[in-house]
């Protein structure tokens, strides 16, 4: 069974034809709200998309907006931790969807922000505790630790971007970032370069990288020894990306809760965020577990790459 521990908003979202440039006014189109944030998303697609058992650990207010994310948890299977805030509005976020499928997002966490660690549920029965960064990274680092105390997996998706203290680093066991959030996790290692560099400063056991059109490739770093795989892109039309990359990391712990290993988790989180791509909105992306076998069975020609040991940085 998996935790998510994490953020919750209502999204607000707009299409237009471009995301506005800083002080330009963009005349947007189709007007719609749907229930996001990046740890509800990735708890509805591990349980919707990925087959697992889910909890969620989340905050919101005493506010008309709540109600939404709880519907949408709670046909998705999501069991939830809710903690009640009276003096914040739940989360939320105002997203620009621009015709190519692009988004700009900017989130007013309110009630993600009282997420507190003493808010942490017994961890006894749990393989995987997923965080994420719209929480405050005090509590993601407390309950990293409560999780590694007792031998519960942590998988952290390092979003938005932010440096990571030596200490948090050092209770991961699968870090999962986009080329972006690598630079930034990497930084205080030597500055920045090419993805591979990057990798090489970081000492977490798994490091996952999404890359977009080009896919995601991983480091493993077991007992000394480097393998690196890389797993090809599913071709789609895109129509909004908005939680391509949630649906990614919630597949992704769903499979290897369910004891596949990472090339083939990777291969699915893959073909998860690819649906989520083709479809509007947060949640409402999510693909179906059927859906995503679906989708495979006809891709049967994309498998990852063999392990392979890491070269040398260049």
């Amino acid at each position: 069974m998996i935790l998510v521990a994490g953020s919750a908003n209502l999204d607000f979202v707009v299409r237009a034809g471009h995301i506005p440039a800083p002080g330009e006014t963009v005349l947007g189109r189709d007007f719609e709200t749907f229930p996001g944030g990046k740890g509800a998303n990735q708890a509805i697609a591990s349980a919707r998309a990925g087959g697992a058992a889910t909890e969620m650990l989340l905050a919101l207010g005493n506010d008309a907006f709540a109600k939404p994310i709880e519907d949408s948890l709670s046909a998705s299977g999501v069991r939830m931790h809710t903690v009640r805030v009276d003096d914040q509005p739940t989360g939320t976020a105002f997203i620009c969807v621009a015709d190519d499928a692009e988004n700009a997002i900017t989130v007013a966490p309110g009630a993600n922000g009282a997420l507190l660690p003493s808010h942490l549920p017994s961890l006894q029965g749990y393989s995987h505790l997923l965080l994420q960064l719209e929480t405050p990274v005090e509590t993601v680092t407390a309950y990293a630790r409560a999780a590694r105390e007792q031998n519960v997996k942590v998988v952290l998706n390092a979003a938005p971007a932010q440096e990571l203290t030596a200490e948090l680093l050092s209770l991961i066991d699968v870090l999962i970032v986009n080329k972006g959030e690598l630079a930034t996790v990497s930084a205080h290692r030597g500055g920045h370069g090419s993805v591979e560099q990057c990798l090489e400063r970081i000492d977490v056991p798994v490091v996952v990288v999404t890359l977009g059109a080009n896919g995601c490739c991983a480091r493993i770093n077991h007992e000394g020894e480097e393998k690196f795989l890389m797993q090809d892109a599913f071709a789609v039309m895109p129509v909004d990306t908005t939680a391509a990359g949630d649906t990614f990391c919630g597949v992704l712990v769903a499979a290897l809760s369910n004891n596949l290993g990472l090339a083939e988790a990777m291969r699915r989180a893959n073909a998860a965020g690819a649906l989520a791509c083709t479809r509007p909105g947060a949640q409402s992306s999510i693909p179906t577990v059927a859906e995503v076998d679906a989708f495979l069975q006809g891709k049967q020609t994309a498998d990852p790459s063999p392990a392979l040991p890491i070269h040398p940085a260049r």
